[in-house]
């Protein structure tokens, strides 16, 4: 054998060495944590809704006053996200989630130890800023964890941590205070805050921030790209609709269907399965068609909500048009990361920030409306105010063109290198 031979497998060698492969799994590992970081802050905003009795008792306040704990955090959530965002866009994505983690974890156990109500609301303040970002960042950390391919699977696995809490992590908050008390459930979330923190500091490589935007070309970015300016729309359109309804579903249930509280506990779990189900199979589709897949989605929410409306006063009917909603609202959830992500792939985080503000702002904007329809015509008209927006949503996606949830010419080689898993 000759010496240059011999030098080349001894070169190779010391290569294989000094660089092992890296493991398939690692990767996913790091995309479970950051699903487990969307299931505690989503039970973190929502946990006041099944707690608010023992709490306004406990503090002393009305248990309208005590609702402000779910609406403040959603503001602070909608509208401090596209600044934070932008300000921290030199941070170390696994540095960034980390001090979010660490902002739920404390804000959970002050919540807990809080001697009064105006604390409480001080640190849901804060603790909601802290959930606003970690939506503009969390689901972009994923698909650039994995292989491009595998990047709205991804994607897919985190957005299913909402219909995890939607079947397990609210009902399981309510269970824990019906057998402790509303300051223990705080302090176990802490806890768990802390732990998905461990977790995402193990498992998550060093992402540095590669495609945000300073403040002022944020809110910039709808004005220059009509792509994003109408996937943003068509959120807000929908966002509005389904949360109209959703908020009101349970009154809408009682007087339609004479549903109990526990089937309508039952309805609800089955919605958020149908939410996970939806949400798995749109990981799959989006690869073949995005705008199909949100197609088919939002028809299936039109659909549901009609279904409601015709058959939704007995048991059976109910079942099936939750469960329609469930799947619909799955994989209408997953598209529309998607096509913000396909709008605007070299500007995704500051993107993602100006969704999450049109959505969590729609959110609350959707339930106002909601009440009002509520309290001065009917729980019906709810549900007639949501078949608009929805079927509106859907018509301006059906006008847009096949081209609209395509990456936008020039920019697909970003989007690809965005999803690429980052070198240790």
């Amino acid at each position: 054998m000759r010496s240059d031979d011999l030098e080349t497998i001894r070169e190779k060698t010391l290569v294989t060495h000094h660089s092992p492969p890296r493991s398939p799994l690692r990767p996913w590992l790091g995309v479970a944590a950051i699903t487990a970081s969307l299931f505690v802050f989503l039970t973190t905003e929502l946990m006041p809704v099944g707690l608010l009795t023992p709490l306004s008792a406990s503090l002393h306040v009305s248990v309208g006053l005590a609702g402000l704990m779910v609406t403040l955090y959603g503001i602070s959530a909608g509208l401090g996200v596209p600044f934070i965002a932008a300000w921290t866009r030199r941070v170390d994505r696994r540095l960034l989630l980390s001090v979010l983690l660490v902002i739920l974890t404390l804000g959970n156990l002050i919540t807990a130890l809080s001697p009064n109500y105006p604390l409480v609301l001080a640190t849901r303040l804060a603790m909601g800023f802290a959930n606003g970002v970690f939506w503009a960042i969390g689901v972009s950390m994923a698909m650039r964890l994995v292989p491009q391919r595998h990047a709205a699977r991804a994607a897919a696995v985190v957005m299913s941590g909402i219909s995890i809490a939607a079947v397990a992590g609210i009902p399981l908050g309510t269970y824990l205070e019906s057998s402790t008390d509303w300051r223990t459930t705080f302090l176990i979330w802490s806890g768990l805050s802390a732990l998905v923190c461990c977790a995402v500091a193990v498992t998550i490589p060093s992402l540095p921030s590669d495609n945000a935007v300073p403040v002022r070309e944020v809110f910039g970015l709808p004005l220059k790209n009509v792509r994003l300016r109408m996937v943003l729309i068509t959120v807000i359109l929908f966002v509005l609709g389904h949360f109209g309804a959703y908020t009101f579903v349970r009154p809408f249930l009682e007087h339609h269907a004479s549903a109990t509280s526990g089937f309508v506990t039952v309805v609800l779990m089955i919605y958020g399965l149908g939410g996970a189900i939806g949400n798995f199979i749109a990981g799959y589709t989006v690869n073949k068609s995005l705008r199909g897949s949100f197609i088919v989605g939002c028809a299936g929410l039109v659909t549901s909500l009609l279904w409601l409306l015709a058959v939704g006063d007995g048991p059976t009917g109910a079942i099936i048009a939750l469960v329609l909603w469930g799947l619909s609202f799955g994989a209408v959830q997953l598209c529309q990361v998607n096509m913000t992500q396909a709008a605007a792939p070299e500007t995704f985080e500051a993107a993602m920030s100006l969704n999450t503000m049109a959505y969590n702002t729609s959110i609350a904007i959707g339930a106002l409306v909601g009440g009002l329809f509520a309290d001065h015509l009917s729980v019906t008209s709810v549900v007639w105010f949501a078949v608009a927006l929805t079927a509106a949503s859907l018509l301006l996606t059906l006008g847009t063109g096949r081209n609209a949830a395509a990456p936008v010419p020039g920019e697909a080689s970003a989007a690809v290198e965005q999803a690429t898993p980052p070198s240790r």
